[in-house]
């Protein structure tokens, strides 16, 4: 429930439709105003909020396509549904790639009207949260609401000002480069350079130059000056990301930098200084690379000034929807695509899965439904390996007094077809989907097996 009247706006010159819908949305709870005209409709607009517009197609001299295109132009970027009875086909594809939130064909049953309201309403308060986290300090770089991403932006806007080292701990795929960023933004340097050094990328022979450049003739192949990436960091910050597979020689010039900002080029006697930032990341144990004699000790502990861990994706659960839509809505803005919606049983196996890969599985993942989903992302658009299909096991020899070959075929059945249910929340529709069967065909199965909806909901 929300803590205000839900008030939506209503747009069509048929009094009777506008009656129609008004009912059945005030009966449902919310607060509902009329307009006949497009010319009414801007004028409230531009005095109220609403939280959703219903607009019909094809009204007066100013279609609802039209109207969708002034309010947009105002910045209005409140959810429309849209409605006609005549329609093209066309216009009704219009509505969608240019981002409505749905078309309604009338006639159409209060239920489908509802739904519709319902699913647009939950975009628009997404779309809002975002709007919302795009503008509060790192939260820019990491979306999230969850207790544990709120305790580490309260953690990075904390020691961002300082000039403290920063070692940020975490699996891979799980945000380190993103806590880096937003300490950065957050920073006394936030104006300077934001240098990324990928030190696992780098072959252990060239991490030395690229650190810290070097002198024409230095070595073979080095036919003129370099300058290196401290060099180039200064006045910003340096962000060595895995730190742990740098070379030990490459450790010990580091730690030079870490100790007095002094660094020299490789194949030269010249003393150079770099202020920047350093911030340091690794997916390993550093503690216990020490403890293998792998990292040196003493720059483990100049580093390690102020730790901070990023969160795996499996102990934010609570921040998958909304990470989802923003990935999402990211990928259809680059292809041209219109921003899909996910059903409510994706969601609840989204939430289910594990996440090995963190964030950047979950990125990749909504790339691809972006690109072969369908308008709404349904359960069975989900890859494999968010969602397994269950293999039938191996059949044993039968004991003596077990089932005969009918009773056991039959009470396996049941048990998939139970399975499958619960894995669904129920949901007959999608369970005949994924079956590969005809939705009146599985209700009768449901009924001849005896299966309850205790059993399975």
């Amino acid at each position: 429930m929300t803590p205000y009247p839900i008030k939506i706006l209503i747009v069509d010159d048929e009094k009777n439709v506008r009656r129609s819908l008004s009912l059945t949305l005030q009966d449902a709870g919310y607060e509902v105003s009329l307009a006949e005209e497009a010319i009414d409709a801007l004028s409230r607009l531009q005095k109220e909020i609403f939280d959703l517009l219903l607009f019909d197609i094809r009204m007066g001299d100013v279609s609802g396509l039209q109207l969708f295109q002034k309010t947009r132009a105002l910045g209005i970027t409140t959810p429309v549904l849209f409605m006609s009875g005549n329609a093209s086909l066309t216009e009704a594809v219009d509505t969608i790639r240019l981002g409505g939130a749905d078309f309604l064909e009338k006639p159409f049953a209060p239920e489908r009207l509802l739904l519709s309201v319902a699913r647009a309403l939950r975009m628009g308060e997404l779309e809002r949260k975002l709007a919302q986290l795009s503008h509060e300090g790192p939260k820019k770089e990491m979306l999230g609401e969850s207790k544990a991403i709120r305790a580490l932006y309260q953690a990075i806007e904390k020691v961002a000002p300082t000039r403290s080292k920063v070692l940020i701990q975490g699996e891979s795929g799980s945000g380190k480069e993103l806590i880096a960023r937003a300490l950065h933004k957050l920073s006394h340097v936030s104006k300077g350079p934001f240098i990324k050094v990928n030190c696992a990328a780098i072959p252990s022979q060239l991490i030395e130059s690229e650190l810290f450049g070097h002198e024409r003739g230095a070595f073979t192949g080095a036919t003129q000056l370099k300058r290196g990436l401290f060099e180039l960091a200064h006045g910003g910050t340096i962000f060595l990301d895995e730190i742990a597979e740098m070379s030990e020689s490459a450790q010990a010039k580091v730690l030079r930098v870490v100790q007095s900002q002094e660094f020299s080029r490789v194949g030269g006697t010249q003393v150079l200084t770099s202020d920047a930032r350093i911030l340091a990341a690794t997916h390993k144990d550093l503690l216990q690379e020490v403890q293998k004699g792998k990292f040196r000790e003493d720059l483990y502990f100049r580093l390690n000034v102020v730790p901070l861990c990023s969160v795996p994706l499996r102990e934010r659960k609570e921040d998958i929807p909304l990470l989802l839509h923003s990935f999402l809505a990211e990928c259809c803005a680059e292809n041209g695509f219109a921003i899909k919606e996910v059903s409510p049983e994706a969601v609840s196996a989204l939430m289910d899965y594990s996440w090995p890969g963190n964030v950047r599985e979950l990125r990749n993942m909504a790339e691809r439904l972006a690109i072969f989903a369908g308008a709404r992302v349904e359960f069975t658009d989900l890859p494999s390996e968010i969602f397994p299909r269950e293999e039938t096991p191996a059949p044993r020899a039968p004991a003596e007094g077990a089932l005969s070959l009918e009773q056991f075929k039959k009470q396996s059945e049941r048990d998939y077809i139970i399975a499958t249910l619960k894995r669904l929340h129920g949901n007959v529709s999608k369970a005949a989907q994924l079956l590969d069967l005809e939705r009146t065909y599985l209700h009768r199965k449901i009924q001849e097996l005896e299966i309850k909806k205790s059993e399975y909901f």
